[in-house]
């Protein structure tokens, strides 16, 4: 017996010893975290969803600095943002049809440009190209009641439709997407 408690003991202390037991190491929180909203109708189907990344403000100034007027933005950070739509909706004068975009804006100090293109998976707006565009409408420029620290999107119910809500630091803007009749 005693031997066998010896031999326990032996065999107990190599293992503990011989093992280089770590805990997961997993990457840190991205700065600009993912994020995803999604509007339903009434039966609780799909009718359009973003997919984007979220700046922080940070103390910076956004429109007219960090992110340059009259310039094409990814409207987020990281990948350029993503939109699924499930069923044909209006975007201004033209019909979208069910599939995947992606959102693209030009922020201006009193409107901005929204660009539905059909390029897809693309990193910032590096490689933008204007003739991959959907349609394009444009919307006022508002001023935020707060300020809005990160980049935040989110859909309103409408009598016709959704409008997305985009909105950061002292701006939002309203996107209008109406039922196809």
């Amino acid at each position: 017996m005693k031997k066998f408690t010896v031999l326990l003991f032996i065999l107990g202390y190599f293992l503990s010893n011989s093992l280089d037991v770590k805990a997961q190491e997993f990457p840190k929180l991205d700065a600009s975290p993912m994020d995803i909203n999604i509007a339903r109708n009434d039966n609780m189907s799909p009718i359009i969803r973003v997919i984007y990344s979220r700046p922080q403000k940070k103390n910076r100034k956004i429109f007219g600095e960090l992110v340059p007027f009259g310039n094409v933005w990814r409207t987020g950070a990281n990948e350029a943002t993503e939109l699924e739509i499930y069923e044909p909706l209006k975007f201004g004068d033209a019909t979208i049809e069910p599939g995947t975009y992606t959102l693209y804006t030009i922020p201006n100090e009193k409107e901005w440009v929204v660009i539905i293109n059909c390029d897809t998976n693309a990193w910032g707006a590096y490689n933008y190209d204007k003739k991959l565009d959907e349609a394009r409408i444009s919307v006022p420029s508002k001023s935020a009641a707060a300020t809005i620290e990160s980049l935040s999107m989110a859909f309103k119910p409408n009598s016709d439709g959704v409008s997305l809500m985009i909105g950061w630091d002292d701006r939002f803007i309203e996107v209008p997407f109406k039922k196809v009749k």
